[in-house]
């Protein structure tokens, strides 16, 4: 049986490390993924998840990889092998799930791009746990019990570290960011729709520096 290797576990954590905020990105017009993530960069937010929500992720993980080589761009909403080697083509470092399948995480273990798996349950956990998954994220947040749930997962699960998303504000992040085993927290907060849509890119650049100053 093949486990997680040294090195995706070392990218993984390494991306956790590089930031304590996880902008959560879903992309409706293509050109706005690079100013609206150099909006995020200069905020100070160097890790960032674009999802496959719409049409246009792939392409805009492409174009923001190549404008923003210094942060670490990750593929988000990946629910099939096939999604998963697109966002691996476009040259995601990492890729994350909602949730799991033996399937995915199974594909993980070989792929180039490391794998941080959602979970929301202890069953889930154990999934990946057997492989030597260790680094999780937790969705959605909120909805599944939220800091009281990951406070739980600690006792039958000490060495797993926890990424929460799913309906995480502002106010809230720094509740989850106090858990011991919560290393980054993810949210949509941090790129407003109708901010995004106004093109309103300093204002991007405000909220991010801001929301790092609130968990500091």
């Amino acid at each position: 049986m093949n486990y997680v290797s040294d090195f995706h576990r070392e990218r993984i954590k390494s991306v956790l490390e590089a930031s304590q905020l996880m902008p959560v990105i879903t992309i409706t017009h293509p050109d706005d993924a690079v100013p609206l993530c150099q909006a995020l960069f200069d905020g100070g937010v160097q890790v960032m998840e674009i999802t496959l929500r719409t049409e246009h992720g792939i392409e805009a993980i492409k174009r923001v990889r190549e404008a923003l080589p210094q942060a670490w761009i990750g593929a988000g909403t990946i629910t099939c092998v096939a999604q998963y080697r697109q966002a691996e083509t476009a040259g995601a470092h990492f890729i994350v799930t909602p949730g799991v399948t033996e399937t995915l995480l199974d594909f993980a273990l070989t792929s180039e791009a490391p794998l941080l798996p959602g979970v929301s349950t202890a069953s889930e956990l154990l999934l990946g746990y057997g492989l030597g998954y260790r680094e999780f994220k937790f969705f959605p947040a909120e909805v599944a019990g939220g800091p009281p749930a990951l406070k739980a997962f600690s006792g039958p699960f000490p060495d797993a570290v926890f990424c929460p998303t799913g309906g995480i504000r502002r106010e809230t992040a720094r509740q989850y960011l106090a858990l011991s085993n919560v290393q980054t927290v993810g949210g949509s907060w941090l790129t407003p729709d109708d901010v995004v849509a106004a093109k309103d890119w300093a204002r991007i650049t405000e909220i991010a520096a801001g929301s790092r100053s609130d968990i500091s």
